[in-house]
């Protein structure tokens, strides 16, 4: 690893991770461009800016840390429940679907799907649910239930969860700010088991980069969430459904012919 990788790799994870386009199929591309090899040093990098983005939430919601909202929070648990679960029940069998074209085929899935969705949501009438308090434990594990297929490569766990919110009858702002707290508990966890299995490889050798990587990693993110957030309050996720289909056609071109 060297400055100019860690840095490409870190823009890239704090630009998709908590957009609906699946920041692991970019992850691999970029990866694979870079020439990396996958192996303990890049998994214990991975750690680091998976950390970063999950502090960038924190800082942004931080008024929602607090035991008045623990409604909130109980209902950001429920969604992770499923998720947690299917996880640790079949992790070896999602592992193995970390293929190129099951990524790709991911893509281009949910770019239709989110294209039809802001179809029919836009004729139909407007939501109620317009603020996070107003969820119900119920949508909360509806939520969930569509997190479980981010389990999926490509398939995006924003994407996922921001899905499963609109057709749970949350505002389109609503479930992207309840997407970006569901997150915590997921990439804490996935965070968690990734640093005790690979926490000899936090080598001083490598502490610089890793500290500028979480920097830059935080900063990314924290701009692009603060964006995202300004855009959907005007604009629909139509362009993000249409950027993952050229995308997925792109990787299944790319794997194809290399």
């Amino acid at each position: 690893m060297n400055l100019f990788s860690v840095m490409i790799l870190s823009l890239v994870e704090g630009v998709t991770e908590f957009l609906p386009i699946s920041s692991t199929g970019h992850m691999i591309v970029v990866s694979s461009f870079l020439k990396m090899v996958q192996g303990e040093n890049l998994k214990a990098f991975e750690v680091i800016i998976q950390l970063a983005a999950i502090l960038a939430i924190v800082v942004i919601y931080r008024d929602k840390i607090s035991f008045k909202k623990l409604s909130l929070w109980l209902k950001v648990l429920v969604a992770f429940v499923p998720v947690g679960l299917i996880g640790f029940l079949f992790a070896h069998f999602i592992k193995s679907l970390f293929l190129i074209p099951v990524v790709a085929t991911m893509f281009i899935i949910g770019g239709v799907a989110f294209i039809v969705l802001e179809y029919f949501y836009s004729r139909r009438p407007a939501p109620k649910v317009k603020v996070m308090d107003q969820i119900s434990y119920w949508q909360a594990l509806k939520v969930g239930l569509w997190q479980v297929l981010a389990l999926v490569p490509g398939t995006s766990r924003s994407g996922a969860t921001i899905f499963g919110g609109m057709v749970s009858g949350l505002s389109r702002q609503t479930a992207v700010e309840f997407s970006f707290l569901t997150a915590l508990p997921v990439m804490l966890a996935a965070a968690g088991f990734d640093f005790l299995k690979h926490y000899q490889s936090f080598s001083s050798h490598y502490f610089s980069l890793l500290l500028f990587s979480f920097v830059l990693t935080f900063i990314v993110a924290f701009v692009t969430v603060r964006l995202f957030l300004r855009y959907v309050k005007k604009y629909n996720l139509t362009p993000f459904g249409w950027y993952r289909i050229l995308f997925g056609i792109f990787l299944l071109i790319w794997f194809l012919t290399k």
